[in-house]
């Protein structure tokens, strides 16, 4: 479905190679970025300080809670250490679903 999508963005816009961009056309900066979600997070009423780097932890750990394993989920989320990814796995509700009949 993703993919789809971004074709369809990209039929739709062929003048740009960004999906997201700045106002001079180019690609978002990193601290841009950072700015739009902290400022989305101040406007949900959040109860506590929000930032980017915490949208990959998330996602890290729905993974794990998927049942996703963690080679996986290391080449998905780009680790280069396996030890940056076990921290998902080690906390993962579903760790030992399935193993025994219930």
């Amino acid at each position: 479905m993703e993919i789809r999508s971004l074709r369809q963005l990209q039929r739709d816009y062929p003048v740009s190679p960004y999906i997201f961009q700045s106002s001079r056309r180019g690609p978002l900066a990193h601290d841009m970025i950072a700015d739009i979600v902290e400022r989305a997070s101040e406007k949900a009423s959040l109860p506590f300080p929000f930032h980017t780097h915490m949208l990959r932890h998330g996602t890290g750990y729905c993974l794990a809670n998927g049942g996703i394993d963690t080679r996986t989920i290391q080449s998905y989320l780009g680790h280069k250490n396996i030890q940056h990814t076990v921290r998902y796995t080690e906390l993962a509700s579903t760790k030992f679903h399935g193993l025994w009949d219930d």
